[in-house]
């Protein structure tokens, strides 16, 4: 899969990225993972706004976009107040009509190294309480479990209890305050 390119998102970008999120939701409730994402949850304006105040990457084989995900530099809905020593991972998606086997781990990854790349030592995501599937990939790559969030207020106003996972992916040495 050498030939996967990852680049930050663009405004050009907004309505492949609600595609991507809503085929996303569409498969993993075919998989039974329901509650987790629903399609149609967001919009362009969402990714616009993560765009002014975190990151969104993109994932391209061929020129055609296979996955993305979001990362934040604070989650205190999720994680609270906390020093600015991690990297939050959200909505890692990968289209699986196109990506190549693999493709979600290797996104991971390229989050983690973005994570390292500013000075931060940990990368943190979350997943909702009792998705076991989600659960065990993120523990197979590496991830531990730290906690849970009780409350955590959902696009549609709903709010659902959340496992909160870690990796320490970078150099405690180089952590920017």
């Amino acid at each position: 899969m050498n030939d996967l390119r990852f680049r930050p998102a663009s405004s050009a970008d907004l309505s492949t990225l609600v595609r991507l999120r809503d085929d996303a939701a569409r498969w993993m409730n075919s998989r039974g993972t329901t509650g987790q994402w629903q399609p149609g949850e967001l919009d362009e304006d969402h990714f616009r706004q993560v765009m002014k105040d975190g990151e969104v990457w993109t994932a391209e084989v061929d020129g055609r976009t296979v996955g993305a995900w979001e990362l934040w530099w604070e989650d205190t809905d999720a994680w609270g107040p906390q020093p600015p020593t991690a990297g939050y991972v959200h909505r890692l998606m990968v289209d699986h009509a196109a990506a190549p086997p693999g493709t979600g781990r290797l996104l991971l990854r390229a989050a983690e190294r973005r994570v390292a790349e500013v000075g931060r030592i940990l990368t943190r995501l979350d997943c909702l309480a009792g998705n076991d599937r989600l659960t065990a990939y993120y523990l197979d790559a590496g991830y531990r479990i730290v906690g849970r969030t009780e409350a955590k207020p959902q696009p549609d106003g709903a709010t659902k209890s959340f496992t909160l996972l870690e990796k320490r992916t970078g150099n405690a040495a180089a952590v920017r305050h």
